[in-house]
């Protein structure tokens, strides 16, 4: 099966390479701001902030809190795909158009969450190096203490 290396990105962490296949049919506003992040080098070190057990992985805030992004909210692209295991699809506050740049990898399925967030990738390789992601606290809403980082985000058309 030949990948479009334009549309698919190469999430390196400390446990390996996860290869996420992007959506651009479903989300292609959130898609192209993704890649445009990614080949500025944004989401490169930045850490896993919120990681809940059972749930999700959250990533993408620049001061590694939950509480920034890149400074361009995005419009919502809801679509009736389901949050699988594996499913990347973007965090945002209250308003449904206030996704920037975080985003959150599903460790299973959450129903709850369907048609509530841009979903606009979903892992097709390495997602055991997505459940290594060191979990927070359950207590503290998924806080991390010395959390994980993105080693490099790539648009994989990008990679020799």
């Amino acid at each position: 099966m030949s990948r479009d290396l334009e549309n698919t990105l190469y999430l390196e962490l400390k446990d390996g390479r996860v290869t996420i296949e992007m959506r651009p049919d479903l989300a292609p506003n959130h898609v192209a701001r993704i890649k445009e992040l990614a080949r500025d080098g944004f989401y490169d070190g930045i850490v896993f902030h919120r990681v809940i057990d059972g749930f999700m992985a959250q990533t993408g805030c620049p001061q590694g809190t939950g509480t920034g992004g890149s400074g361009k909210n995005l419009t919502a692209e809801f679509s009736g795909e389901q949050h699988l295991e594996g499913t990347c699809s973007m965090a945002r506050a209250g308003h449904p158009d206030s996704a920037d740049s975080q985003f959150f990898i599903m460790f299973e399925r959450s129903p709850h969450l369907d048609s509530q967030y841009s979903i606009w990738g979903q892992v097709v390789d390495g997602m055991e190096h997505v459940h290594a992601i060191k979990k927070g606290s359950a207590m503290n809403n998924g806080a991390v203490t010395d959390p994980d980082k993105i080693v490099s985000l790539k648009v994989a058309a990008d990679v020799d």
